[in-house]
């Protein structure tokens, strides 16, 4: 059973903030499938579903994003995951807003919530898709970039790339991360350049 994991800060106070894409996106494929989240016995949310004959969850982490690792952890002992079929969609400020970079595996890149995540499974080999928020700040404001809000503009950008992150996510559950690789090559260009479109329109 393939595992999708989205990190983010629970609350209302973080709610549709930047560091939060990852819930943003866990919310949508759920609401796109009609599903709802349900408390678990350990520190996350979940949500059980099916696409054809594969069988998934959907994991949203109670815990602070730098605590991510200890929900992650429970759940896949609780569903004994494994690691491939393991992937976490989480923000990335090293990417302009809405852009996918898809890894099987690698480094947490500064991240807090993959740093806890990489700690508690004691191994970074496991998929993640990191979908850009941006990195318009000065030295010593990151915190408060990546807990503030896309703006209208880039927001209706966002929404365009999170479809695009669906699709891949669908991918992922139906055919693994090679596929989900082979789509991503296959279809990010023309997603791009629509994106780019819209940009011009809204500018």
């Amino acid at each position: 059973m393939k595992t999708i994991v989205g990190i983010g800060n629970p609350g209302k106070k973080y709610e549709l903030t930047r560091h939060n894409i990852g819930f943003r996106i866990i919310d949508s494929f759920a609401e796109k499938h009609k599903l709802f989240f349900k408390p678990s016995k350990n520190e996350y949310y979940y949500a059980r579903g099916t696409m054809g004959t594969s069988r998934f969850l959907l994991i949203k982490p109670t815990t602070f994003v730098n605590q991510s690792g200890t929900a992650v952890l429970d759940s896949v002992e609780e569903f004994n995951t494994s690691l491939h079929d393991l992937l976490i969609v989480v923000d990335d400020v090293n990417l302009e807003p809405g852009r996918i970079r898809i890894r099987k595996s690698g480094s947490d890149g500064g991240h807090n919530g993959l740093k806890s995540i990489i700690y508690h499974l004691q191994t970074d080999n496991f998929p993640r898709l990191r979908f850009g928020i941006g990195s318009d700040f000065e030295k010593g404001e990151l915190a408060d970039y990546v807990l503030s809000k896309f703006d209208k503009k880039q927001n209706k950008v966002i929404e365009k790339y999170i479809s695009f992150a669906l699709e891949l996510i669908e991918e992922f559950i139906k055919n693994g991360t090679h596929k989900m690789l082979d789509y991503y090559s296959k279809y990010s260009k023309d997603i791009y350049n629509q994106t780019n479109n819209i940009n011009s329109d809204v500018n």
